[in-house]
């Protein structure tokens, strides 16, 4: 098959990308991204700006699209960046790759997503599933993790006291509240992606911990 991944250079983005480069089950990647990725034989890695996206670039046709968009509100520094970031930029990739044929989406969303939340994170995040399944594909999937636990380029204190709070409590806690492994969130990713089911699907914190 051929996969479409936006967001690649994020903590969950980047485990996709290793897993799917190596998964005899996908034949061609492309990666569109603000800045240059690592060559491999098996990837196009379009230069792109998320604000003015290309929208005839053939590349938009793929077998599935999984989308790793994501920032926290001290990176974007306002709730309508972090909204443009996490809400608009998968709606604009998705329309785009439907207008082009593609049937299958895969969201990388949250635990607690909901659109009609008081909590703006949430809202947003629901809000976000709430409009990509207005927009028809064949097989749309929602991966919702709780804390993701991995190695990221920014420090955020907040969220490792939470993960070392989660593993020191770990074994005492409902597995929906058990942190969430980088590498397992994106390998639900890429099933869920290869899978295709038809329908809407939700892929659980708790299947993940």
């Amino acid at each position: 098959m051929k996969l479409l991944l936006v967001g690649s250079t994020g903590l969950v983005g980047r485990h996709v990308l290793a897993q799917a480069l190596v998964d005899p089950r996908i034949e061609a990647m492309v990666a569109p991204a603000r800045r240059p990725l690592p060559g491999h034989p098996k990837l196009l890695a379009p230069l792109v700006d998320f604000d003015a996206l290309p929208p005839d670039a053939a590349w938009w046709r793929a077998d599935a699209v999984i989308c790793t968009l994501g920032t926290t509100m001290r990176l974007a520094g306002s709730e309508p960046a972090f909204r443009r970031v996490d809400h608009d930029y998968p709606l604009a990739v998705a329309r785009l790759a439907r207008r082009h044929g593609t049937p299958t989406f895969v969201l990388n969303s949250a635990l607690g997503a909901d659109a009609t939340s008081r909590f703006f994170y949430n809202r947003v995040k629901g809000e976000t599933e709430r409009d990509l399944a207005a927009l028809g594909f064949d097989s749309l999937s929602f991966v919702r993790p709780g804390l993701i636990a991995g190695q990221r380029d920014e420090v955020r204190p907040a969220e490792r006291l939470g993960l070392f709070a989660l593993t020191a409590l770990g074994p005492l806690l409902p597995r929906r509240w058990r942190k969430n492994p980088a590498e397992r969130v994106a390998q639900r990713l890429i099933e869920a992606a290869l899978a295709a089911r038809p329908g809407t699907h939700i892929v659980s914190a708790e299947q993940m911990a």
